[in-house]
């Protein structure tokens, strides 16, 4: 069947390469149209517990992480030349197109009673810019003697200040979240450069843009990178410029199928598909190299060119199928998640790594065709001494040293096994930055300054309308709770409508600092009338603005707002189940129903179900490749001979990631999948080879052994260095994870190409003998 396909891709060359272009056209015109995606949720799918309370809130409040927070260190903050330049920095982000709101220094009120209209009205406490110090200094006091800003906006006796930046959620989710923060950031550095300061920026918006035009950019570059390194590792084993033109060509259309079948599905850039192009690089070089190898074998042997590549259709057409079925499969599984993003990446990747198949099926042989016969340069690489010697050693090792490789490869199981009882899983927000990297030092500094700026939020459902204030029973209770959660040494104080009545009944009281406490019955009676909107008096701007936004419409629901620390995976879910703890004890479930979420709950939910659909794929993507193995080589001795040189890479590769300390986290699970998909190939390759040589050699194991080893035994060598130069390329990533992704991919492939080439064959023998009849 395959050698009469080759004859037909033959004899109609020039109509299938028409084809191809006309689809490779069809397919640059979609991929012009890709866009990036900027959602986080999608992770977690629709029908989440929390994706839905998250949604919820998002319906009541409109939305949290959407600020950006500017951090001032600098003891001269209240001095008239750096506080008027704070002042200034204030006014230019509020011009900024996208900044909804600032909340700085120079612009707070202070809440002063007006007893003839029953009013608090608020009165800025600054009046910038200032040429007095005395002035500065007696605002300053004022200042300070109001406990609602104290740990919000400044950290007593550390000299750190706080800025504010609110953001349209609109737009910090579509692609002008990058002008809107380079336009945040060119204030920013004016007033550094004014002042010769240097401020913290941090917050969610920030962090989040900043690391995603950071990953878009690297990709760009691994993917020109990984072009590079393959260019030039074919030309250096093949000694031909055509060769090399051809496999960048097949691997060039196949990033444009990928790119094209992104639109086509309606999908948009993730910062997982994103690797996609990357990916199918490093995965479509191989195929060339295999058609290119047995293509130059075959024709050494003949000295017929056509004949040549008919041979290489037939002989290596089966094996690049499954081979591509297999590394397929690697990815394809990730599609029977439950994660939008992961479903997204399982199904382009492995639609695009078939693509990738029909595409080198067509165009290398068509192409060789018009190409003239390979010269004696060109075959060169076949005789290379070097590689003969160490494939003579592993025959030797086959034949000879069995027990010692059994002996090596059990030892190393074993140390890896009591590796893999080390690993962790835990991810954290910015865990892939490095520990000097300005994100990282600044949302330190803000964590040791102010108690973090992830935001957490806590919904409370008094479950009655009003019910929030028909007595001070809620109120105290909300209290009771924000004290708690201010103790916890990951949290910065918490903010809520209590915040804003105790700030009232303060003002009230002519700013009695002793006043600033909740209300009691007889407070509210006397401060209603103050705490009521009057029509056009301008007090919604003033403290009743205050309470609202953190009450919903029907004063049913309120919401308490809290920063905290990345404090991780696994730290999160405790401190949850703490304060969860202390409010069962504070609220009776019979009044009031409690609700955590918020874009950390949900990030992090995100990543936890991504690391545990990669480990779910990985399972599935075992047991359809055994299934495959099995239809492939009908022989359950094969199979077992073909999984564990398999499996001891992965095993070790966890190992190792268990000894060095590296989490499981979704760039590290995924090293797993993609690791299996691509070392599976070179099992393939091997076992098909040998199965079409065994006929060859009257069914004598050994001579056909030997013969595989060596004439596949090159292929593989060339292929797995090809493979691991595509995927050293990542090690030079700004990113813990994607570095992590590039040297631990690297490590199983080297340690599946030895696996393969060494004790592959000493299982088939051991098998193979024991089958013989006594």
């Amino acid at each position: 069947m395959w050698y009469r396909l080759g004859q037909f891709i033959l004899r109609n060359r020039i109509v299938l390469l028409t084809i191809l272009l006309a689809a490779t056209l069809a397919m640059g015109y979609y991929a012009k149209e890709v866009k990036l995606s900027y959602e986080f949720t999608r992770a977690i799918p629709t029908d989440n517990p929390k994706y839905q309370d998250y949604q919820m809130f998002l319906k009541r409040f409109g939305g949290d992480g959407n600020t950006m927070v500017i951090g001032f260190d600098n003891d001269r903050f209240f001095t008239p030349r750096y506080f008027n330049a704070v002042a200034a920095l204030q006014d230019s982000l509020k011009k900024v197109i996208g900044v909804t709101g600032v909340l700085g220094i120079p612009d707070l009120v202070n809440l002063v009673n007006d007893a003839d209209s029953q009013q608090l009205k608020p009165v800025k406490i600054f009046h910038a810019p200032y040429e007095s110090q005395a002035q500065l200094d007696s605002a300053r006091t004022l200042f300070e003697r109001l406990p609602f800003y104290r740990t919000l906006v400044y950290s007593p006796g550390n000299n750190a200040y706080l800025m504010g930046v609110s953001v349209n959620g609109d737009t910090i989710n579509s692609k002008s979240r990058t002008r809107l923060i380079g336009d945040i950031m060119q204030q920013v550095s004016r007033f550094e450069k004014q002042t010769g300061d240097t401020v913290h920026t941090s917050g969610l918006p920030f962090i989040r843009t900043t690391i995603g035009n950071r990953i878009k950019d690297e990709m760009n570059w691994f993917l020109v990178g990984s072009l590079v390194l393959s260019a030039i590792t074919l030309l250096l084993f093949f000694r031909s410029i055509s060769a090399m033109v051809m496999s960048l060509v097949v691997v060039g259309a196949g990033v444009v199928w990928s790119l094209g079948t992104i639109v086509l599905l309606g999908y948009k850039i993730t910062l997982l598909t994103a690797l996609i192009p990357p990916l199918i690089v490093v995965i479509g070089v191989p195929n060339c190299i295999y058609f290119l190898n047995k293509y130059h074998t075959a024709y050494r042997d003949t000295g017929d060119k056509e004949k040549a590549i008919v041979t290489m259709v037939g002989r290596m057409g089966i094996v690049t199928l499954f081979c591509n079925i297999a590394a397929a499969i690697g990815f394809a599984v990730f599609a029977l998640t439950h994660s939008a993003l992961l479903q997204e990446f399982g199904a382009v990747a492995g639609i695009n790594i078939m693509a990738l198949f029909l595409i080198s099926l067509i165009f290398i042989p068509a192409v060789l065709s018009f190409l003239p016969a390979p010269k004696n340069r060109h075959t060169r690489y076949l005789d290379n001494p070097f590689l003969e010697k160490v494939l003579v050693k592993i025959e030797r090792w086959t034949f000879h040293h069995a027990r010692w490789v059994y002996g090596v490869t059990a030892v190393l199981t074993v140390l890896a096994v009591m590796g893999i009882f080390r690993l962790r899983s835990e991810a954290f927000i910015v865990d892939d930055l490095p520990k000097k990297d300005k994100i990282y030092t600044d949302l330190k500094w803000f964590e040791n300054n102010f108690g973090g700026v992830m935001p957490l939020e806590i919904l409370v459902d008094t479950k009655k309308k009003n019910g929030l204030l028909r007595s001070t029973a809620a109120i105290s209770r909300i209290d009771e709770l924000s004290a708690y959660i201010d103790a916890s040494p990951e949290t910065a104080r918490p903010l809520s409508f209590a915040e804003g009545l105790k700030f009232a009944k303060q003002a009230y009281y002519d700013g009695d600092t002793l006043s600033y406490a909740i209300p009691y019955e007889g407070d509210l009676a006397f401060m209603g009338p103050y705490l009521r909107q009057k029509g056009g008096q301008g007090t919604s701007s003033g403290v009743s603005k205050l309470i609202n936004s953190f009450m919903d419409s029907t004063k049913q629901m309120a919401r308490i707002t809290v920063n905290m620390k990345d404090v991780g995976s696994v730290r999160l879910p405790q401190l949850i189940h703490d304060f969860e703890q202390k409010a069962a004890q504070i609220f009776d479930t019979a009044n009031y129903h409690l609700t955590f979420t918020g874009s950390s709950i949900t990030f992090l939910e995100g990543s936890s179900f991504i690391i545990r659909g990669l480990k779910e794929s990985i399972f599935w993507a075992f047991l359809l490749i055994t299934l495959c193995m099995l239809y492939l080589f009908r022989s359950v001795r094969i199979l077992v001979c073909s999984l564990i040189p398999n499996l001891v890479p992965l095993v070790i590769t966890a190992g190792v990631m268990g000894w060095v300390g590296i989490a499981l986290k979704p760039s590290t699970v995924l090293v797993f999948s993609i690791a299996l998909g691509i070392a599976i190939d070179v099992t393939i390759r091997f076992l098909i080879n040998y199965k079409q040589e065994l006929p060859h050699y009257n069914q004598q194991v050994s001579q056909t052994l030997v013969q595989t080893i060596r004439h596949t035994g090159i292929s593989i060598i060339y292929t797995s260095l090809v493979l691991i130069a595509g995927f050293v390329i990542f090690c030079f990533s700004d990113f813990g994870g994607t570095k992590a992704l590039g040297w631990l991919t690297s490590l199983t492939l080297v340690v599946g190409t030895l696996t393969n080439l060494i004790l592959l064959p000493v299982l088939i023998l051991h098998f193979q003998q024991k089958k013989r009849p006594k």
